[in-house]
């Protein structure tokens, strides 16, 4: 217990040094802490080193919605459909409350997701086979509803298919960690130079009530489930899609909904990840391979320590993500936002220098400019998530 115990405090360390630092991000600490596995399994058994990670995940899945919200740079996958939304009421005065929404919704998505884990062993167990043989279809016609809800379609079209062209090529490039380039270029870089160019000015910040419904926030996390069970059976989908998906299911316009909802698939799409690899044997992001690689095999035992673990850090993340929110919204009125903004764009480029070499850069380049023009031809940046979604399905159909 004391070395479980540890092992949270740690994670939940790291999980706040990968939500407040755009760009770094969880997986990133994975391949670091697998690459030091043979040193830290002699301080630490299989299954506390698992756990690291898993607290590290659900950690910084909460905790990421502050640089999303009040730097407008999201993780890839997590919350880069929160920047729309949560950077707007950021420029209303609002940002704190977009936090506090956004946070609520990963902490009862957590909840939610836990207990529809029985009905969800059952779905996958029989669902998954059924869909098994055409998966890529489906992953096809997902994409098409989403490109065809665009008013831009034919732009919606060209940038899925030139982010999955890059994505291809930074795959199979023969860089280390091709994602930290990729994601970083496509959904944090682009963003912060296009806030740049539009000389942002950040108002102070209210900390009002709250008010929202009860049944609103029903309805937000109840979506975020759903969507988030129908995207974790297809590969290459994420939260970005199961938002599009929700929202345009329950038709959902409001913002403070949208919020919530955003914030449910985050921890759902995680939860969902481990009744995966428990029911068939199948890691569904890049903490799970790292944890599938420590542990021999993953058992009803391991699934509700970990499930517990993820209790505990969500709580805790939930309440620190609230008090760093407040400190930051008292602070970045204040803060020259062009300036912080150049210093995270070089602290980002360096980093992918130093661990993806002079092929990273040129893959950061290149997303850097390919992440501008949804912006620019006004479409959804979720069809930049084509990086993923092409190779998965070229994979499937070849």
């Amino acid at each position: 217990m004391l070395e479980l115990l540890v092992v949270i405090i740690l994670g939940i360390l790291l999980g706040i040094i990968c939500g407040i630092i755009p760009g770094l991000h969880p997986n990133a600490v994975s391949v670091i802490l697998i690459s030091l596995s043979p040193l830290l399994l002699n301080y630490l058994s299989p299954v506390a080193l698992a756990a690291l990670i898993v607290t590290v995940a659900v950690s910084n899945s909460i905790i990421d919605a502050l640089p999303s919200i009040y730097l407008g740079a999201p993780d890839a996958d997590s919350n880069a459909m929160n920047v729309l939304p949560g950077h707007k009421m950021l420029l209303e005065g609002k940002g704190h409350e977009a936090i506090v929404l956004t946070v609520t919704g990963s902490l009862l998505g957590l909840l939610f997701a836990i207990v529809a884990i029985p009905p969800l062993v059952i779905l996958l167990k029989s669902g998954y086979p059924i869909i098994r043989s055409y998966l890529a279809f489906i992953i096809i016609g997902v994409m098409v509803f989403l490109i065809l809800r665009e008013k831009n379609k034919l732009w919606a079209l060209i940038i899925f298919l030139l982010s999955g062209v890059l994505g291809i090529a930074t795959i199979n490039a023969q860089i280390k960690e091709p994602l930290f380039p990729l994601f970083s270029g496509l959904f944090g870089i682009s963003t912060l130079i296009l806030g740049l160019k539009n000389k942002v000015k950040i108002p102070k910040q209210a900390h009002e009530e709250i008010k929202i419904k009860k049944r609103n926030v029903f309805k937000a996390v109840l979506t975020s489930l759903i969507s988030g069970s129908i995207v974790s059976m297809l590969p290459g989908l994420g939260s970005a899609q199961g938002a599009i998906l929700g929202s345009s299911i329950v038709k959902e316009k409001d913002s403070k909904n949208f919020l919530i909802m955003v914030g449910g698939i985050s921890t759902v799409d995680f939860i969902i990840s481990f009744v995966s690899i428990y029911t068939l044997d199948k890691a569904r992001n890049g903490s799970i391979v790292a944890i599938s690689k420590i542990l021999e095999s993953f058992t009803i035992n391991n699934l509700i320590l970990f499930i517990a673990i993820a209790l505990i850090v969500g709580g805790v993340s939930a309440i620190i993500t609230i008090k760093l929110s407040k400190v930051s919204s008292e602070y970045i009125p204040k803060i020259n936002y062009q300036v912080l903004s150049i210093i995270i764009i070089l602290g980002i480029t360096t980093a992918v220098g130093i661990i993806s070499g002079l092929i990273g850069l040129l893959v950061l380049i290149t997303a850097i400019s390919l992440g501008m023009l949804p912006d620019l031809k006004e479409t959804g940046k979720s069809h930049l998530m084509g990086s993923l979604i092409l190779p998965v399905i070229l994979y499937f159909l070849l």
